[in-house]
């Protein structure tokens, strides 16, 4: 079995920034929305930085606006998704553009991508589990209605709660009530860091917010103090390398510090962030991983392995994806 057949666990997936193209495309065209600008002539997302592809990953959202969209949407990201070997995946998702934070509307929207994950998990044996996300650049007062939104749906299905965004709009200090609510309703705190916001970004992350995840992180790399820190700590790493080359934080596969990451003991995992605006696939990833660090299989049954004991779900869940990633033949 090569690398990239290798039974997987994914940590880290924006469901909308999944949405295949084709998918949005034709969304737009039933609704008979002009979102011709955010396509290249090859049919993929087209942006210029990051900055940029968070307009155009807005605009795209856009076209999702039913609870049945988002059932529709779902039942194609786990096609996707279990086509690349995934068997348990937590996706972020963001009462934000699933209802504008009002907590019937939002339940209903849940509701909606529970019942496709449902029918996904008895198609093709993927498990989904989600993450309410808090958008940064949309302020501290709306994270409080989104953790709200969370509390209140908090469950089985529903085990994390996290904030993507903007790393240069505010501090995570801000976003402590927010935080605070859903870690007392027993949710799972995963908060992006280190992708633009630097080794200080998950310095501060760590202290205000006390998370078991951070998503991304890579950017510790650029001080040893931080990179000890979350060795010591083991805060676990959703890192995203092609994200992370395509977008330019890290100038090439070889440059990137996954490996020095490792070797320090900061438990690391492997996710996409989201594949089709990013050109990869976890396939693709395990393939240049395994090019460029010569890693072998046992290397990412040991990375799987340690995604699947960082996963927010329940111990049921968990040991049923860990007798999977143990099976001799996987």
């Amino acid at each position: 079995m090569s690398v990239a057949d290798l039974p997987k666990v994914e940590l880290h997936l924006h469901l909308e920034g999944a949405a295949p193209p084709g998918f949005i495309r034709g969304l737009a065209a039933e609704k008979r929305l002009d979102i011709s600008h955010i396509f290249a002539p090859d049919g993929g997302y087209s942006y210029r930085d990051f900055w940029h592809f968070l307009e155009v990953y807005e605009a795209a959202t856009s076209t999702l606006k039913t609870p049945e969209d988002y059932h529709r949407l779902t039942l194609a990201v786990l096609e996707e998704s279990a086509g690349q070997g995934v068997v348990y995946c937590e996706t972020f998702l963001s009462p934000d553009f699933c209802g504008g934070r009002d907590l019937g509307a939002w339940r209903e929207y849940l509701h909606a991508i529970q019942e496709a994950a449902g029918i996904a998990e008895a198609r093709d044996g993927i498990v989904l589990r989600g993450i309410v996300t808090c958008i940064r650049h949309f302020g501290p007062e709306k994270a409080k209605e989104t953790a709200l939104c969370a509390a209140e749906t908090a469950g089985d299905w529903l085990v994390g709660f996290g904030m993507g965004g903007d790393e240069r709009k505010g501090k995570p200090g801000d976003f402590c009530y927010a935080f605070d609510m859903a870690r007392e309703a027993g949710l799972g705190i995963t908060v992006h860091a280190g992708e633009w916001g630097g080794a200080a970004s998950v310095r501060d992350a760590m202290v205000a917010l006390r998370p078991a995840r951070i998503g991304h992180g890579v950017q510790a790399i650029e001080e040893p103090a931080v990179v000890e820190r979350l060795a010591q700590e083991q805060v676990v790493l959703e890192v995203c390398p092609g994200s992370n080359v395509f977008l330019g934080v890290f100038p090439s596969w070889e440059a990137h510090p996954v490996q020095t990451l490792r070797d320090a003991g900061v438990p690391v995992t492997l996710s996409t962030d989201d594949p089709p605006f990013f050109k990869t696939s976890l396939r693709v990833e395990y393939d240049r991983l395994a090019e460029t660090f010569g890693w072998e299989a046992e290397d990412f049954r040991q990375i799987n392995l340690a995604a699947a004991n960082a996963a927010f779900c329940d111990e049921e869940t968990r040991a049923r994806v860990l007798k999977i990633l143990e099976a001799p033949d996987a």
